[in-house]
């Protein structure tokens, strides 16, 4: 679903979706998803500004990656609210290419979009991407491998020799 620029003139544009599994790369080949994503919201052109876009909505998935401890697959699901704000892009000729450019406090929860508007695939898959942990682990109780001979402590223990190593 495309969001216009020239649509949300007239009007604000609700959405209620759902993406399949596969429709939406993650850019991440160790993250799946596993359920179907559904996603409700709106999108508006906010008055006396230069093009802003806001997106609200609510959005609900189950992802699945591999855990960084054991390496089993670990699933995480995902069920939370966003409200996004999208500001049109400066053209690259306002800039020199080495001049750097002051942004105040409220630009940085920003975001940037270029042409005529955004695409909904594009803004779920951000903000699954900053939903999911920075470490992934399929529990807080996670042993994982054994760095000797490789066997998952979760599934047994493996009987090698802790040894401290000098740091």
């Amino acid at each position: 679903m495309f969001f216009s620029v020239k649509e949300l003139e007239l009007r604000k544009v609700h959405f209620n979706v759902t993406f399949p599994l596969g429709e939406i790369e993650y850019f991440d080949p160790g993250l799946r998803q596993v359920s179907p994503l559904d996603a409700e919201g709106a999108a508006e052109l906010l008055g006396n500004t230069l093009g802003e876009i806001r997106v609200q909505g609510r959005l609900t998935v189950t992802m699945e990656a591999d855990c960084d401890r054991c390496l089993e697959s670990a699933r995480y699901p995902v069920e939370s609210s966003f409200d996004m704000f999208y500001r049109p892009a400066a053209p690259a000729h306002t800039h020199r290419p080495a001049e750097e450019v002051e942004i105040d406090e409220g630009e940085v929860e920003l975001a940037f979009y270029q042409g005529g508007g955004l695409e909904l695939k594009d803004i779920l898959r951000e903000h699954i991407l900053l939903s999911m942990p920075m470490q992934r682990i399929c529990s807080e109780t996670c042993l994982g491998i054994c760095p000797q001979c490789g066997q998952n402590r979760n599934l047994a223990p493996c009987g090698c020799q802790t040894r401290s190593g000098d740091d």
